[in-house]
């Protein structure tokens, strides 16, 4: 492969700027402009030349070899001052090199990938840990880049080795019914597998929501107090507030980091019974949203849910408690009454809903692991049958270990590899 280099961090003005080189041409790269290869894995601050002598920076600079880098090839550091002239002087340099190329989005995460420095699940953790804006989603990313899902499905697919081996060992010695030891040994290393796969299974969904956010839904009659809520929250005017009735007619989203955990707030439509056109549009998307939210938070005049919406885990609080001489269980968005005590219960259901996370982080992840656990199924029941055949049961196994090779990468999967460099910068 070619030798690439970019630019690692972000472009424009600042103290550092990073730009890396990897491939095999990095030490006749490192000898014409930093004047020799540095020692391994220790920074030297170096005069970088172009190939004419004439100085470019002085930098700090750093040397991989393929056995410690990042990319499983030779890799060059060079933290350059963070001016816009120093880095594209640096650049224009680097491009006169024969062999070496800019990188493309992701390039370097992706030689790492096939340098087997990394497996899909890590590649994926990286993307999510570069993107992560809370506390709860950092703590998950890194969780899945230290190689916890790895390590799990390698030891998922060790004992669906097995379990195949046991059965094909049979298929040289007899072309009758799977002997009774064996099954029982096949169903002893599979079972362990179908528990753990389960439990991954159900902890994925609120794994997505901790990398995609939980949404929390504002529901409740108009002029009740939603938006004004909505703003108090989210600490700016992010709806529009009137003394009119039925002023929001679509769903406003407000991001937020609560707890550490991410969290989108719903404004919705107010309920009630009308024959506007626009506003029976409204509401219908705002009953849509509420019971597809995590939480739907209700304001009520009377502290009355509406049945067709409530569901277990839900919060409600009579609106406007600025006029009700701060009745219990009543809030305010207007003077922040109750508003704390809003957010401590938000946080209190999110964070006990999200010590549910499993590793699975993305649909990819789930669909991998829903694949395994169907075919291991249908070698369990095959097992449980008294005329069960060893090829067609081995196959399952086989398509058990498929569906978990796809999971770390160890498959083709070309198309999901170019989804997910895209999302990737030049310098990764």
């Amino acid at each position: 492969m070619n030798t690439i280099y970019a630019l690692s961090t972000a472009r424009g003005k600042a103290g550092v700027a990073v730009i890396r080189i990897s491939g095999s041409d990095v030490e006749r790269v490192a000898r014409t402009i930093c004047g020799g290869v540095p020692e391994p894995r220790r920074a030297s601050l170096r005069v970088l030349r172009d190939e004419t002598g004439e100085r470019l920076d002085e930098a700090l600079v750093l040397y991989f070899p393929d056995t410690a880098s990042f990319t499983g090839e030779p890799i060059l550091e060079l933290q350059l001052h963070g001016s816009v002239a120093v880095v594209s002087a640096v650049l224009a340099c680097l491009s006169g090199f024969d062999g070496l190329r800019v990188a493309e989005a992701g390039e370097f995460t992706r030689r790492a990938l096939t340098n087997e420095r990394l497996d899909l699940t890590q590649v994926e953790a990286l993307a999510d840990l570069i993107e992560s804006e809370t506390e709860a989603q950092r703590r998950q990313a890194l969780r899945v880049l230290s190689g916890d899902l790895g390590r799990r499905a390698s030891w998922w697919r060790a004992s669906l080795v097995r379990a195949v081996a046991l059965l094909e060992a049979t298929i040289d010695f007899s072309d009758e019914d799977i002997p009774q030891d064996v099954s029982a040994d096949v169903v002893a290393l599979i079972v362990p597998v179908i528990d753990d796969l389960s439990g991954q299974i159900a902890g994925a969904g609120v794994a997505e929501r901790i990398r995609d956010g939980f949404e929390v839904a504002i529901v409740g009659p108009p002029n009740i107090g939603k938006s004004t809520l909505l703003n108090a929250l989210a600490g700016r005017e992010a709806a529009i507030t009137s003394e009119y009735a039925g002023t929001t007619r679509d769903v406003i989203e407000v991001r937020m980091d609560l707890n550490g955990l991410p969290v989108t707030l719903l404004d919705t439509a107010g309920l009630r019974e009308t024959e506007d056109a626009v506003e029976i549009i409204g509401i219908s998307r705002a009953k849509d949203r509420a019971s597809l939210a995590d939480i739907r938070v209700f304001l009520t005049v009377d502290g009355v849910a509406p049945v067709d919406l409530f569901q277990d885990g839900d919060i409600v609080f009579k609106g406007k408690g600025d006029l009700l001489g701060a009745e219990a269980e009543s809030i305010s968005g207007l003077t922040g009454l109750g508003v704390e005590a809003l957010v401590e219960k938000i946080a209190a259901l999110l964070e006990v809903r999200a010590a549910g996370a499993g590793l699975a982080i993305r649909a990819r992840h789930k669909d991998s692991m829903r694949r395994g656990l169907l075919a291991l199924d249908e070698v369990r029941c095959a097992l449980s049958s008294e005329d069960a055949s060893v090829d067609l049961v081995a196959e399952d196994l086989h398509s058990a270990v498929r569906a978990l090779d796809s999971l770390v990468g160890r498959m083709d999967i070309e198309s999901v590899l170019d989804e997910i460099f895209a999302s990737f910068c030049l310098g990764k």
